[in-house]
């Protein structure tokens, strides 16, 4: 999710990137991970840099792929999977929303620890720790501060 001409940006989607940093293993699938945005190009990729994000950023500002992908400007973002063949590009995967928690490793470790997510939709017994859901994310710049230019971890 992409909001045109802001320091900083969705948390979740920039969440969900810092979770991949290493991503050389796919060359031998002949696969590619990479972020497709919406906004201007020079300003992603600035972006890109201050979050410590290392995998490669394409924009398609002023053309309707993220719609046609599932991603329209300013509602939320999606995973999609491509297959080229020759000429050709078939989109084979797409999620959104929650269902991309089933690609990152945040969610499937937090869910194993003993009080889980600690939101309120969870089933919990009574006085267990409960917040609003989502609460607990860091933000973008807690993100930029863990990951960015400078942190040691980018």
């Amino acid at each position: 999710m992409w909001f045109a001409g802001k320091e900083w940006q969705c948390p979740g989607c920039t969440g969900f990137t810092s979770q991949y940093t290493r991503l050389e293993f796919l060359d031998n699938y002949d696969a590619r991970f990479v972020i497709v945005t919406q906004g201007p190009i020079k300003e992603a990729l600035a972006y890109r840099q201050r979050v410590g994000n290392q995998m490669t950023w394409y924009s398609t500002a002023n053309s309707s792929f993220g719609a046609d992908v599932g991603a329209p400007p300013d509602a939320g973002f999606a995973v999609n999977v491509f297959l080229r063949d020759g000429g050709t590009v078939y989109r084979t995967w797409h999620t959104n929303g929650r269902g991309t928690e089933q690609l990152s490793h945040t969610f499937p470790l937090i869910d194993v620890l003993p009080y889980g997510r600690q939101e309120e939709w969870q089933d919990s017994p009574e006085g267990w720790p409960q917040s609003p859901t989502y609460s607990r994310w860091a933000t973008s710049k807690d993100i930029a501060a863990l990951y960015g230019p400078g942190s040691g971890g980018g």
